[in-house]
């Protein structure tokens, strides 16, 4: 008998999601865990010294959901490479992702601010606090700051509200522009990351921060749209997500 396949999982996880997806796209009969519903997923995970999603595994292997490759060797995946776009396209995405951040986060009422998201500890002040930060870690790595797993797990000072957080964004937006207006531009993109979730190049990097910060983007019009009944300003069109590898869905199917 075959050994199972557990994947492990919480609510709005960008990889998470995407990592079910590919195993459901390839047909992988795997045993979901989520870890905010179930307190004893986390300490399956904890026999592997594992605190953090997502993760599949398969016996005594397992590998990190953020890396497909890793999670197609272990559910015995055919994965052959995919094509990153360019560069100066994934800076052109992600500079209409963070404007389109402070445009959304200004609509959401500040009674909803503290909100959570449905099924996970996450207020929509915090999503759009993460979707900059992701940026501002991805900065961060280039002044010289690993990226480590509690870096994404930031959250916006206690009273933190629409102008704080239109400030912190736009501030993050600016600071982009200006790494790859200078450091940036002699940038070597198939230099290997300093990123806690396996071997990536630079260009792998900047694609992950592209489409991470996307996908929360995505979530954010889906606040507006399903939860709050309003319509995004100039909201993102599906082409801001043509050939970046994300989830198909925004939220996790019920």
């Amino acid at each position: 008998m075959a050994e199972e396949i557990r994947a492990y999982w919480q609510p709005g996880c960008t990889s998470c999601l995407r990592m079910k997806e590919f195993l459901t796209k390839h047909k992988v009969l795997f045993v979901s865990r989520n870890i905010v519903a179930d307190a004893g997923a986390m300490e399956e995970l904890a026999v592997f010294g594992l605190r953090q999603v997502p993760v599949v595994i398969k016996g005594d292997q397992y590998a990190d959901g953020q890396v497909l490759a890793d999670v197609a060797r272990i559910a015995g995946i055919a994965y052959g490479g995919k094509g990153i776009l360019p560069v100066a396209e994934l800076r052109r995405r992600l500079d209409l992702i963070l404007d389109a951040n402070g445009r959304f986060i200004q609509q959401v009422p500040a009674g909803e601010l503290a909100t959570m998201l449905p099924g996970r500890p996450r207020s929509y002040a915090d999503l759009s606090f993460h979707i900059a930060n992701i940026a501002d870690a991805f900065l961060e790595h280039e002044a010289g700051i690993p990226l480590v797993f509690d870096a994404y797990n930031r959250v916006p000072p206690q009273g933190w509200g629409h102008k704080h957080l239109t400030s912190y964004g736009a501030h993050v937006r600016q600071r982009v522009t200006d790494w790859f207006d200078g450091a940036g531009k002699t940038r070597d993109w198939q230099a290997a990351s300093d990123v806690y979730y396996g071997r990536q190049t630079m260009h792998e990097y900047l694609e992950r921060t592209t489409w991470h910060a996307g996908q929360h983007t995505r979530q954010l019009m889906w606040v507006l749209n399903e939860k709050l009944g309003i319509a995004p300003d100039r909201a993102l069109p599906d082409d801001t997500w043509a050939d970046l590898p994300m989830p198909e869905n925004v939220w996790d199917p019920v």
